[in-house]
């Protein structure tokens, strides 16, 4: 590793450059940039040789680029052992962040969202909804002996992640590491019964919306089965009909916040889209670290 321009040097002139290349490079704003690199050092310490801003750098580069340990070494001017060495300290201080941040911001969900409260679609008959529930397939690297239980119907090795969002577009709770061929109501309810998962229960009164593969219980409201669902199905000049029909149109719009905030996920951090070679448990690390961020 010859270069003159280190990767220090490198991530200085994109930190005092425009705008636009923090977020290329590292997938968020600078100020975001800085605000999580402040959080940091307030928890870590940099090594002699390597500094938290850097440790941060390579981390994000990698999640949000999916670049390879070799092509991380050529950029930041680090051996490959050293890339592999913090990318895994750093994915261990995340792990850990996200179990603490990852929560509603007022767990007894007191105020209606705004997103309920200003749409003449869903007000007044759904202001007692908090969020929705939904699972996700990530890509997952599974030896050949292992694959089985994790091939699902996607045809590839997969890890089916459960997850809850607001309508802030914001996840507040997230269950990863299940096989692929999971049923999304299987990992649903062990999270639910689960104490340590601390899993955020609607109180009295409120509820989540639920697709059909959930089971249909206090709490957690699904769509009437038998009916036409999903947005496509209207979008076609068929107006909806019937109490039922129209209750599945208004279900089907609330549901499609988490199907929006999963989408963003993906695009932002591409090592969602294309896993390494990673060990798994790794991997369902990376599924449960940055839900924060969408």
């Amino acid at each position: 590793m010859t270069s003159s321009q280190t990767g220090y040097i490198w991530l200085m002139e994109v930190l005092e450059g425009n705008e636009s290349r923090c977020y290329n490079q590292f997938r968020m704003d600078k100020q975001v940039f800085l605000m999580l690199l402040n959080d940091l050092e307030k928890i870590m310490q940099g090594s002699r040789n390597m500094s938290i801003v850097e440790m941060l750098a390579i981390f994000l580069y990698i999640v949000g680029q999916c670049q390879t340990n070799r092509n991380t070494q050529e950029r930041f001017q680090r051996s490959g052992e050293t890339v592999s060495r913090y990318f895994d300290i750093m994915l261990e201080i995340f792990y850990n962040m996200a179990k603490v941040l990852i929560k509603p911001s007022d767990p007894e969900f007191r105020s209606i969202p705004q997103e309920i409260l200003t749409d003449s679609r869903y007000m007044p008959h759904f202001k007692d909804c908090i969020g929705a529930i939904d699972g996700v397939h990530v890509q997952a690297s599974i030896s050949p002996c292992d694959q089985v239980p994790y091939i699902g119907r996607k045809g590839i090795p997969t890890q089916n992640v459960l997850a809850i969002c607001n309508f802030n577009m914001q996840f507040t709770f997230v269950c990863a590491g299940w096989e692929g061929t999971a049923h999304d109501s299987r990992v649903f309810l062990s999270a639910l019964r689960k104490p340590r998962s601390n899993f955020p229960k609607p109180p009295n009164g409120k509820y989540y919306v639920v697709d059909a593969g959930y089971p249909q219980m206090k709490g957690y409201l699904g769509p009437y089965k038998g009916e036409r669902y999903h947005l496509p199905h209207f979008c076609r000049g068929d107006e909806p009909t019937g109490h039922r029909e129209i209750f599945n149109h208004a279900h089907s719009s609330l549901m499609g916040v988490i199907e929006r905030t999963f989408g963003v996920w993906k695009k932002k951090w591409s090592i969602l889209r294309d896993m390494p070679h990673f060990p798994y448990k790794k991997t369902s690390e990376d599924s449960y670290c940055y839900h924060g961020s969408s």
